[in-house]
């Protein structure tokens, strides 16, 4: 028996149009689909691609068994999505062995910050697995702010709001244009370290990206809460003609 395929989909940001040409052909011809959702809801990536698939495709959802509940430096958070992501894979893979093709769809890029990477290491070798990426949610973001990220030579850094304060304070404070992921609960903590580099009055906050809701604030101007989907900018003012 020929062994199928594991396809990581990239869908992009959030809307339907703004996936590539393979990753639509792939959703819409799935008949196996996989997707990571928290427990007890929808799913984003799944909610992307609603009204796309085949009425016979079977589903399968992948619901995280912590998301915050647990610190991230607690062992058993690392532990428990350890056994998360190898029960996920060792599913994938039978099916992949028994002949099927399955789409894992995956939000902005499969590459960049997804929860897709820890099941490619764990299938890669066993079964054949093949990514398509997709634009990230931070190309969406500074798209939705109408302004370069960058100019001439200057310097992006990515950053996770997860990192310490004092590490985030020094980073920013280093670099010219900065993207900071993973914002939710740690607004706080970014909005002190944004103040503490002297760059408040040139970060943006831009939260659903590519989506109906889509809304872009001066940082100073944002709400106490940040949704799951927010991001933060400064552009960068570098060389120009």
């Amino acid at each position: 028996m020929t062994c199928g395929t594991i396809h990581g989909v990239g869908l992009g940001p959030g809307a339907q149009d703004l996936m590539s040409v393979r990753a639509d052909r792939l959703v819409r011809g799935a008949a196996h689909i996989a997707f990571f959702r928290k427990a007890g809801r929808p799913g984003h990536a799944r909610r992307i691609v609603e009204g796309m698939l085949r009425d016979d495709a079977v589903e399968f959802a992948m619901e995280y068994p912590v998301t915050t509940e647990i610190p991230l430096a607690d062992p058993r958070y690392n532990a428990q999505l350890s056994g998360f992501y190898a029960e996920c894979a060792r599913h994938l893979a039978t099916l992949a062995q028994g002949g099927a093709d399955v789409v894992v769809l995956c939000e902005g890029d499969p590459f960049f910050y997804g929860s897709f990477m820890h099941l490619h290491s764990r299938l890669t070798g066993l079964v054949p697995v093949q990514v398509v990426p997709g634009i990230t949610g931070m190309s969406g973001a500074w798209t939705a702010s109408a302004r370069p990220i960058t100019w001439g030579d200057d310097v992006l850094t990515v950053l996770t709001a997860t990192m310490p304060e004092d590490e985030l304070a020094r980073r920013i404070r280093d670099t010219d244009a900065l993207v900071v992921m993973k914002i939710g609960r740690h607004l706080g903590k970014l909005r002190r370290a944004v103040a503490a580099a002297g760059r408040e009055d040139a970060a943006w906050m831009v939260e659903h990206a590519a989506m109906p809701d889509q809304r872009i604030t001066r940082l100073v101007d944002a709400g106490a809460v940040a949704p799951y989907f927010a991001i933060l900018l400064i552009h960068g003012q570098g060389r120009r003609p």
